[in-house]
């Protein structure tokens, strides 16, 4: 986390979080545009920023987009704030998701575990509910299969779709409509992205890409996105369950 704290500690930075924020996925330019420094500046702060985890790049065409990662943050509230604040930490949360444009939100984290024992957490249904708000997910998880995801006390099936990819221990590819409720559902399918990248002999990067969703979606789509990870950081590397707004949702 010291890294987190360097990030943010100028102020800079964090308007240049602060413009990704408003407007997610620019260019280096669009960025240089908004601020009184060289170019070069503007590129050694979000060199910065990225080796904080707090930006994440991706290369569409020739052009490199800059995305604001709320994960980082999101552990920095776990850490500290979550036991004194659970009433108001879901809005702590949704910074990232209230962004609208353009609608692929990009989630990144680093977890002491190996590619194997990762992807038996995505794809196993009962570790999967110690840390995605006590639900399960079923599926054979093979191209082109279905998964259905639920929980024991919601009484109703809470979301489906299509596993696209399924590549282990290194890619899942999926649709996913949300049928909890009828504001989401009228949202129709988006797609989620799971990338799994081993770093050294003990560690993994894991990247989650939710997309194809349209401008303005609701964002309980994928505002519970920086929980959900931090939950399954917190159970691979301790073995044990992480209390947030949204594992509280069916207590």
């Amino acid at each position: 986390m010291d890294a987190v704290f360097k990030a943010l500690a100028d102020p800079i930075r964090r308007d240049l979080l602060d413009a990704l924020f408003r407007e997610d996925g620019q260019t280096l330019s669009a960025l240089e545009a908004r601020f009184e420094i060289t170019r070069f500046g503007v590129m050694k702060h979000l060199k910065i920023l990225e080796e904080a985890g707090l930006v994440v790049t991706r290369r569409r065409g020739r052009e490199k987009l800059h995305f604001l990662n709320p994960v980082p943050i999101r552990l920095v509230h776990d850490r500290w704030v979550s036991k004194y604040a659970e009433p108001w930490a879901a809005a702590l949360s949704d910074l990232k998701s209230r962004l609208e444009s353009p609608m692929e939100k990009i989630f990144e984290i680093y977890i002491k575990t190996t590619p194997e024992r990762l992807w038996e957490a995505i794809t196993d249904s009962d570790i999967r509910s110690k840390y995605q708000f006590g639900n399960t997910l079923k599926s054979d998880w093979t191209p082109g299969s279905r998964f259905e995801m639920g929980n024991p006390k919601a009484g109703a099936v809470l979301g489906e779709g299509e596993n696209l990819e399924v590549d282990p221990p290194r890619r899942l590819v999926q649709t996913m409509r949300a049928l909890w409720g009828e504001d989401v559902k009228a949202e129709g399918t988006s797609r989620v992205t799971w990338e799994i990248e081993p770093v050294g002999d003990d560690s993994c990067h894991l990247t989650v890409t939710h997309d194809q969703l349209r401008e303005g979606a609701n964002d309980q789509l994928y505002g519970g996105w920086p929980m959900i990870l931090s939950g399954l950081k917190t159970w691979l590397e301790t073995g044990e369950k992480l209390t947030t707004p949204g594992s509280l949702m069916y207590g």
